[in-house]
């Protein structure tokens, strides 16, 4: 299995307005913390998030989170 390209050691932190949006999962997407297609031909595949309500998310940036698309810290041991 291949290892996901760390976009960054530090998550996306953005205020998400309701709405439905496709984590990038292979690292590769210019529009991070979001998919642009790049992952096309690799094993990796964008992540499905609903946001019901307006709030905060810190999208992991690092690509190797337990917690799916949101950070849980595992960056800063990279």
């Amino acid at each position: 299995m291949s290892k996901p390209t760390i976009a960054r050691k530090a998550p996306f932190v953005q205020k998400m307005a309701p709405g439905t949006y496709w984590w990038c999962a292979c690292g590769r997407s210019a529009n991070q913390p979001f998919c642009d297609g790049s992952h096309e031909g690799t094993e990796f595949s964008p992540v499905e998030v609903t946001i019901e309500e307006e709030k905060m998310v810190a999208w992991c940036a690092c690509k190797h989170s337990g917690n799916g698309p949101f950070c849980d810290g595992t960056h800063s041991r990279l």
